[in-house]
């Protein structure tokens, strides 16, 4: 069958990725870190799960399947907010078995289901599979766990931005923009920039730098002619610049990003010099005006 790999890339300008796509990456990256032969994943709508991607499967079996909260494999992982294993998965006793049709269809002996947990609420499972009974240990079980937690810190994230996004005004009322939602905007962009240093994932990095980049586009005033500024800022100096912008201190800038404060100091004295300022204030609204920031 025709799997399901992952998303398009996007440019700026085009919408942000979908939670299905999103979904269909983490289901790739399951096969390709866990190297079972086949994954499959869905997320939790109206109390069960909806199978979109599916991903190294020999038969069309899998497709479309929904699986109820409690019932098989996956609906317990969902309502249980655990993993599940399922070694023989034909023989086990401790699941229901309303989706033999499916899973036995696609001649799956042994299944892992993992559940995608968002704070207190589960979206979704992801599941691998092999064809013949496989031990689930370490190997399989912690890039499982990874690709989970990644899956589950993307959708954390586009739910908040989206959320603040949508409180904000459009780019063209960016002059009129009331003082609190353009905070709010410059709130959610520090936050995400702070997030984004704590990620390992170099193309979920990616990700959020886009994220990052729609955010600081929202607040430029198209009255206000933006500065033309040759001015390379480290990931890092952008770091520093956009808690500074915010009020914080070198010591609490410090916190947020766990960095020594002294290094913080640096950060900021370096960014000061790029942009040619002689205080963080001037700096900051130089980054702005040169759409460095939001």
């Amino acid at each position: 069958m025709a799997a399901q790999t992952g998303s398009r890339t996007k440019s700026d300008s085009q919408p942000l990725e979908t939670d299905a796509e999103a979904l269909a990456r983490a289901v790739a990256d399951l096969v390709r870190r866990t190297h079972f032969p086949v994954a499959f994943g869905g997320l939790e709508r109206g109390d069960a799960i909806h199978v979109t991607s599916v991903v190294g499967a020999r038969t069309r079996s899998l497709d479309g399947l929904v699986v109820q909260a409690s019932r098989g494999l996956g609906g317990r992982a969902l309502v249980e907010k655990r993993p599940r294993l399922a070694v023989d998965y034909r023989s086990s006793r401790t699941i229901t078995h309303d989706y033999d049709r499916a899973v036995l269809g696609e001649g799956i002996s042994t299944l892992f289901a993992v559940p995608v947990l968002v704070g207190d609420r589960a979206r979704g499972v992801i599941y691998c599979g092999s064809w013949a009974e496989a031990p689930v240990g370490d190997v399989v079980a912690k890039p499982a766990f990874a690709v989970a937690e990644e899956l589950s810190a993307e959708l954390r994230i586009r739910e908040e931005v989206l959320r603040r996004l949508a409180l904000t005004p459009r780019p063209s009322d960016a002059a009129t923009m009331a003082p609190a939602a353009r905070e709010e905007l410059r709130q959610t962009y520090a936050e995400l920039r702070s997030i984004a240093a704590s990620v390992d994932d170099p193309p979920l990095r990616d990700r959020l730098a886009r994220l990052e980049q729609r955010l600081a586009a929202l607040s430029h005033s198209e009255i206000e002619p933006p500065l033309s500024l040759d001015v390379h800022l480290s990931p890092r100096e952008v770091d520093v610049l956009a808690c500074a912008a915010l009020g914080a201190t070198n010591a609490e800038i410090a916190v947020t990003l766990d960095l020594r404060e002294g290094t913080v100091k640096s950060y900021m004295q370096s960014a000061m010099a790029k942009l040619d300022a002689s205080t963080r204030h001037a700096a900051v609204a130089r980054a702005r005006r040169a759409g460095l920031l939001p």
